[in-house]
């Protein structure tokens, strides 16, 4: 069955190049010219993923995503002409699982969207990825469940993005061992580390935020200056 793309963009020609670009590659390209038709299109039928402009007529790709993620989990792929890392953040904090520009090559983008159907479909990315034998993990007052990809705190469900889930696992499936933005991109996201994304770091913060780790002194998620993310494992107990 053909992964299906929900591919929305009020520009008819860079619609046509990449919708016909992507189907020349076996998906199946649904297109909208609007924001407004979105979230009902996608409760009807829910894409393998969303491929959304930022600027919309009717409603604005930011607003759609926001909405799409009060009950659609699969990937969100933000699609812009401005590189503006303030879009970018704001992308990535409503829910979006990628950000890319338009003057992105096609390979590329193609590249980025199947790391994210990859990702959601619990496929391994390559060797370092092999699958782990948990289906949990316990940490004190954190419990996460892989199998039904679910966490709790404190006895309270956490309420999680798919890249937020898929982060907090990566992490705490390396409890103690010190993660590097690049290996967590390449596993969560497929790409390399250039040496300016932000888009790791405002993850972080965000899961940050859902633990009640304290940004300005985090002891659940620290970062460890010019090597990458470190889970902390026996603070989960002591509260």
């Amino acid at each position: 069955m053909k992964n299906r793309i929900l591919f929305v963009e009020d520009d008819p020609d860079l619609a046509e190049l990449i919708g016909s670009f992507l189907r020349s590659f076996e998906f199946e390209v649904e297109l909208k010219r609007e924001g407004s038709c979105v979230i009902e299109s996608v409760r009807a039928d829910p894409p393998a993923l969303v491929l959304l402009d930022i600027m919309l007529p009717g409603k604005d790709g930011l607003t759609v995503c926001r909405e799409l993620r009060e009950f659609y989990t699969g990937p969100v792929v933000l699609l812009t002409s401005l590189n503006s890392d303030m879009n970018q953040i704001l992308g990535f904090e409503i829910g979006a699982s990628d950000y890319v520009v338009k003057t992105t090559p096609p390979s590329v983008l193609l590249a980025r969207i199947r790391a994210q159907l990859r990702q959601n479909q619990g496929v391994p990315t390559g060797p370092a990825a092999a699958p782990q034998p948990q289906s949990a993990l316990n940490f004190g007052k954190l419990v996460i469940d892989s199998k039904n990809r679910t966490a709790s705190y404190r006895g309270e469900p956490l309420h999680l993005s798919t890249g937020d889930f898929d982060l907090l696992w990566e992490l705490a499936s390396h409890a103690g061992e010190i993660l590097s933005r690049d290996h967590l991109l390449k596993k969560l996201r497929g790409i390399d580390y250039d040496g300016m994304d932000r888009s790791m770091d405002v993850a972080i913060s965000r899961l940050r935020k859902k633990l009640a780790d304290d940004p300005e002194d985090p002891r659940k998620i620290k970062t460890i200056r010019h090597r990458g993310y470190l889970f902390v494992t026996d603070v989960w107990w002591q509260e």
